[in-house]
């Protein structure tokens, strides 16, 4: 029966991809202002509920690591770590951030940097570094982490915990348990955490594709188009196939632990060839 449920979701969920893809695909122009204006009216009216509730997870998850609730362990009471901290913080950034932290770690402060926020500051100067910085680490450090905390908390708490599937729907089991209606929102919750999942990874692997092969064209003249974009893609997908096949210990760590060696490499080669003084 829970396999009957599951398929149904999936097959739900791909429907629903496939023809938000095909709707993209057909009338590209029309859905980006479509989108934009979505994200535009969403962005008018709740934003201030956004602001208020990234806010409370913070607190949130404050007050809950520093209670006795904090010395639960995600797993059985007397379990010990999987991975090292090097490992386990090398996935949380290749699985948790991947591209996206790669293209707006660089891109975003810089966007800030050009052209600040409101006008507050005057472009291009040393004020309008710092606060293209300050806005940067509002977006990419702590907040940015409570709300993907708060979400991944809940989930790991019913599966390693519980024992329970790792499904947005055993989240509510216990209301659903006291109110056999709300039963039915399970599979919906599930389809809708399916597609907002696949649209945020399809984001990122859009950008990884543009960005991989703009670095091509820069330094080796490659041409940007469909042709070497197919190619970067099917290359991506080959490694996260190998990646996937081979598991979380060998694939998934390795490429997380290689991932993050090259960045250490990167922060080091900018500091030191610098100007080193502006970045300290």
């Amino acid at each position: 029966m829970a396999n009957n449920g599951r398929q149904r979701v999936f097959i739900v969920s791909a429907l629903i991809v496939a023809v938000l893809v095909a709707i993209g695909a057909a009338f590209p122009e029309r859905f980006g202002s479509a989108a934009s204006s979505a994200l535009s009216g969403i962005s008018h009216y709740f934003g201030w509920f956004y602001l208020f509730s990234v806010f409370g997870f913070v607190v949130f998850l404050l007050t809950l690591a520093c209670s006795k609730y904090g010395k639960i362990r995600l797993g059985p009471q007397d379990s010990s770590p999987s991975y090292s901290f090097f490992s386990w913080v090398s996935m949380l950034l290749a699985a948790g951030f991947g591209v996206g932290l790669v293209f707006y770690g660089m891109a975003e402060p810089m966007t800030h940097f050009l052209e600040p926020p409101y006008g507050d500051v005057e472009g291009g100067t040393e004020e309008a570094a710092r606060y293209a910085i300050q806005y940067s680490f509002f977006n990419w450090g702590i907040h940015q982490w409570a709300a993907f905390s708060v979400v991944g908390l809940i989930i790991a708490y019913y599966q390693f915990r519980k024992g329970q599937a790792g499904l947005v729907s055993n989240v509510l089991s216990s209301m659903t348990a006291k109110r056999p209606k709300m039963r039915k929102l399970g599979p919906a919750l599930d389809v809708f955490a399916v597609v907002a999942t696949v649209m945020g990874v399809a984001t990122s692997i859009g950008l990884a594709v543009l960005q991989i092969n703009g670095g091509l064209h820069a330094v080796f003249g490659v041409e940007e188009g469909m042709t070497w974009q197919f190619i970067i893609m099917g290359a991506m997908f080959l490694c996260y196939m190998v990646s996937t096949w081979s598991g979380l210990d060998k694939g998934i760590k390795r490429l997380s632990n290689l991932n993050m060696a090259l960045c250490f490499a990167l922060m080091f080669y900018v500091l030191f060839t610098g100007p080193t003084v502006a970045i300290l």
